[in-house]
């Protein structure tokens, strides 16, 4: 499946391209708060060639046709963290959301909301979609609330689904969000953001 990959802009984010121009405002990115360093994320080690063998990956997923990468941004153009659209399938269509991690200073603010309504907007009402899906650790609960909060339904556990980067094994929480559910979570996604 081919997609769109536009720039996604909107509430004082940018979600652009993943690009290897991105790579030294990624790495500053991980060091804030360490964010490489949890077992459960997705995010890359501090040094510039993890940054960029992570960004080269997406890149081949992106050429592959099931990926597209994203550098979350602030209008001044800092970049604050990562995420993507991800199992991109044509014959529903459905995709994911995820491989999201943000430098300590964006957490628990408005980014995630912002990027969430701006990524769900593009999947459901430009690019079609059925349905979103996300996927996450059973020892990230911290993905697991901010999931839960924008709307979406625990459609169930995947036991030792996958490995963290520790090894250890990982429990896959999986949820969704339906392209009939969409117009509801709009609403409020939209209204928690006017909020500030």
């Amino acid at each position: 499946m081919v997609l769109p990959y536009p720039e996604l802009v909107g509430y004082g984010i940018q979600l652009r391209p993943l690009a290897l121009a991105h790579a030294p405002g990624l790495q500053a990115a991980t060091r804030d708060g360490d964010i490489g360093g949890l077992a459960y994320t997705t995010a890359p080690g501090p040094d510039i060639s993890s940054v960029e063998a992570y960004i080269q990956s997406a890149l081949a997923g992106h050429q592959a046709g099931h990926m597209q990468a994203y550098a979350v941004c602030r209008d001044d153009g800092e970049v604050l963290g990562s995420t993507r659209y991800y199992d991109i399938d044509a014959s529903t269509p459905t995709l994911a959301i995820g491989y999201t991690w943000y430098a300590a200073r964006a957490q628990r603010t408005h980014v995630n909301t912002a990027c969430k309504r701006l990524m769900l907007a593009n999947a459901f009402e430009n690019l079609g979609v059925r349905a979103v899906y996300f996927h996450t650790s059973h020892r990230n609960l911290r993905s697991q609330a901010a999931i839960a909060r924008l709307g979406a339904s625990l459609d169930g556990i995947l036991r030792q689904h996958k490995r963290h980067k520790d090894g250890s094994l990982r429990d896959t929480y999986t949820y969704s969000i339906l392209d009939s559910e969409w117009p509801a979570i709009k609403e409020r996604l939209s209204a928690r953001l006017a909020l500030g």
